[in-house]
C-alpha cells in the first residue's frame, strides 16, 4: 500500500513539473513573477518571525528585570529578618532571593539565545531582501530584453511582405493610399487658396493704380 502511494505521488508530482515546464515555455516571464511572489512570501514570513523575536526579547527584558528586582528585594528582606532573629522568615526569604537569582541568570541565557537569534535572522532577512531587490532588477532587464526581441519580431513581420500576411499588408499598403490621398488634396487645396488669395490681390493693386490715374 505504501508503494502504490508512493507511485501515485510521483506520477502526480511529475505531471506537476510538466505542466510547470510546459508553461514556463509558452510565458517564461509569468513563471519568473509567479517564483518571484513566493520569494517575496518567504521574505515576509522572515520578517514576521523577526519582529516575533523582537517581542520576545522585550518580554525576556521585562521578565529579568522584574526577577532581579524581586531578588533584591528578598535580600533585603532576608538581612532585615536576620539582623531582628526572625529564623523561620529569613529562611523564607533567602529562598525566594535564590529562586529570583536563579531565575535572572536564566532569563540571562535566554536573552543571549534570543539576541543571537536575533542577530541571525536581521542578517538572513536583509541577504533576502538584497537577492530579492537584485532577481526584481534582473527581471526588469530580461522584460527589457524580451520587449525589444517582440517588437523587432513584429517589425520585421511588417516589413517583410513574404513572411506578413497579404491581409495586415494590404491594411498598411490601403493607409498609404489614403495618405498620399489626402496628401495631395491638401496640397492641391493649399495651392488653389494661395493662387485665388494673390490674384485677388492682384486685382485690388490694379484697380487702386487705375483709380490714381482718373
Amino acid at each position: 500500500m505504501t508503494n502504490l502511494f508512493t507511485r501515485i505521488k510521483n506520477t502526480i508530482t511529475a505531471d506537476l513539473h510538466e505542466a510547470l515546464d510546459q508553461k514556463e515555455k509558452q510565458n517564461p516571464i509569468a513563471m519568473l513573477n509567479q517564483y518571484l511572489r513566493e520569494c517575496e512570501q518567504e521574505t515576509d514570513k522572515v520578517r514576521k518571525l523577526l519582529e516575533r523575536q523582537y517581542i520576545l526579547k522585550d518580554e525576556f527584558t521585562r521578565e529579568y528585570h522584574q526577577a532581579a528586582e524581586l531578588a533584591n528585594k528578598r535580600k533585603h528582606q532576608a538581612e532585615v529578618a536576620t539582623r531582628a532573629g526572625e529564623t523561620d522568615l529569613s529562611d523564607f526569604a533567602s529562598a525566594e532571593y535564590q529562586q529570583y537569582t536563579d531565575r535572572t541568570r536564566r532569563i540571562e541565557v535566554s536573552l543571549e539565545q534570543v539576541g543571537e537569534q536575533i542577530r541571525d535572522l536581521e542578517r538572513k532577512y536583509e541577504e533576502m531582501k538584497h537577492k530579492l531587490k537584485d532577481m526584481h532588477l534582473r527581471r526588469m532587464e530580461l522584460m527589457g530584453r524580451e520587449n525589444v526581441t517582440r517588437a523587432n519580431h513584429r517589425i520585421n513581420q511588417v516589413l517583410d511582405t513574404h513572411t506578413y500576411s497579404d491581409q495586415s499588408y494590404s491594411k498598411f499598403k490601403e493607409i498609404e493610399n489614403y495618405l498620399e490621398r489626402l496628401e495631395h488634396q491638401v496640397n492641391s487645396s493649399f495651392y488653389r487658396n494661395t493662387i485665388d488669395a494673390r490674384i485677388a490681390q492682384l486685382e485690388k493693386e490694379m484697380k487702386f493704380e487705375e483709380s490714381k490715374s482718373i
